[in-house]
């Protein structure tokens, strides 16, 4: 049997108020906060700077980060990260960490674009790519007929000659075989094609997708907001602006979307911090959001490979920072498919609350870039012993954060 272990500082005067379980193979350590108290002892005892410790200070008294003290909690120690964006998450949470039953269709990868980072892209005609049919993906659906799923998630390549209308109809006839299913569909990216494609303003375009039976839009596309980092890794498709007035518009009309934010490319931590910053201000704005995704470049199959991945101190650190800075935001996902699911336990002592959902094995877009796991799928059971173990509380909810279970 073989240990493999994870190094995370914690100051002296914490160690006996944590709780620490080691699983072997895994590669898990498990810290849970025992005394929500503790953060005024880091003060103390931690290794801070003074402006460091006024961040400490304003984060305690709940009062709003500003950019530059946002870009400093980068600094941070991982450990003192950690305490933090747990003490910011129990007050938001309690102990709870969320999932749903979930399936997703991805209709086609036939893309008009060619992201630098895309490993899922293909050209009409081009080895590995697919455009399924209509009548296969209303197949697909029609096995959860006597299943308990909740959400359908659908997303793919912005394909040439696919409108609204094509997919309107394709959300109608999901709903006439699963009329209770929440449809969670289309990132900002394809509806400014499929709406522009139909000849309808933005607001027309929406509408007529939330009648045709859409219930809320994911938060893809959304990459990072600064514009020449935009520009060297996605300069064809949509821009920051376009991408918030999407969602800004959805919210409008009664559509909750999600907010993500890919991370590890050519980015810094200033830029995930002002990209943060916009998704605060729009969420100030409209409250439509329902959660924040950040999302890891993988290096398979792209153009970024030389720059090889980020680890998972980095990973860790980016939630932390992104609870503790969007305080206006509820919930903060980590995406289990994209993570592993030894990481997504880890992410849970760094202020995650939802890992996403059962997933089915029905989405290539991280396994096409190199993720562990490449047939992602677990049942309710594996979902909540991976939190139980994790000492939280499992809580099954639907899309739109309304408890079903716990």
């Amino acid at each position: 049997m073989s240990f493999t272990f994870f190094y995370i500082y914690i100051p002296k005067i914490a160690i006996s108020q944590f709780i620490f379980f080691i699983t072997s193979k895994k590669s898990v350590i498990f810290v849970q906060i025992k005394n929500v108290m503790l953060i005024n002892e880091i003060l103390f005892s931690a290794q801070l700077t003074n402006e460091q410790k006024l961040i400490v200070t304003k984060i305690i008294n709940s009062e709003r980060l500003n950019t530059a003290e946002g870009t400093e909690l980068f600094n941070f120690d991982l450990g003192v990260l950690g305490i933090i964006a747990s003490h910011v998450n129990l007050k938001k949470n309690e102990s709870k960490v969320y999932f749903n039953k979930n399936f997703h269709i991805e209709p086609t990868n036939i893309c008009i674009y060619n992201c630098k980072f895309c490993s899922y892209h293909r050209r009409i005609g081009e080895d590995g790519s697919w455009e399924y049919p209509l009548d296969e993906i209303l197949k697909k659906v029609e096995s959860y007929k006597n299943s308990d799923v909740t959400e359908v998630h659908i997303v793919g390549g912005v394909h040439p000659s696919r409108d609204l209308n094509y997919y309107g109809l394709m959300l109608s006839k999901i709903k006439e075989i699963l009329p209770h299913i929440h449809i969670k569909a289309f990132t900002a990216v394809e509806l400014d094609y499929m709406i522009k494609k139909a000849g309808l303003t933005l607001e027309e375009g929406l509408i007529k997708l939330k009648n045709y039976g859409l219930g809320s839009i994911p938060g893809g596309g959304a990459e990072i907001f600064d514009p020449e980092i935009r520009k060297k890794v996605c300069h064809e498709k949509s821009s920051s602006e376009q991408w918030l007035m999407i969602h800004e518009t959805a919210h409008k009309t009664g559509l909750q979307s999600n907010a993500t934010m890919l991370y590890g490319h050519l980015e810094n931590y200033r830029h995930r911090i002002e990209h943060l910053n916009k998704l605060r201000e729009l969420q100030d704005k409209t409250n439509g959001f329902n959660t924040f995704i950040p999302l890891k470049y993988k290096k398979e199959n792209n153009s970024l490979s030389y720059l090889g991945e980020v680890n998972t101190y980095e990973d860790l650190k980016n939630y932390a920072v992104s609870r503790i800075y969007l305080d206006n935001f509820n919930h903060i996902k980590a995406y289990w498919p994209m993570l592993g699911k030894d990481i997504t336990q880890i992410a849970l002592s760094f202020g995650v609350d939802d890992i996403d959902g059962t997933i089915d094995d029905s989405t290539k877009i991280y396994s096409m870039a190199g993720a562990k796991d490449t047939r992602p799928s677990m049942n309710t059971n594996e979902i909540t012993q991976l939190i139980k173990t994790s000492g939280k509380i499992p809580v099954e909810r639907d899309t739109l954060y309304n408890i079903i279970q716990k």
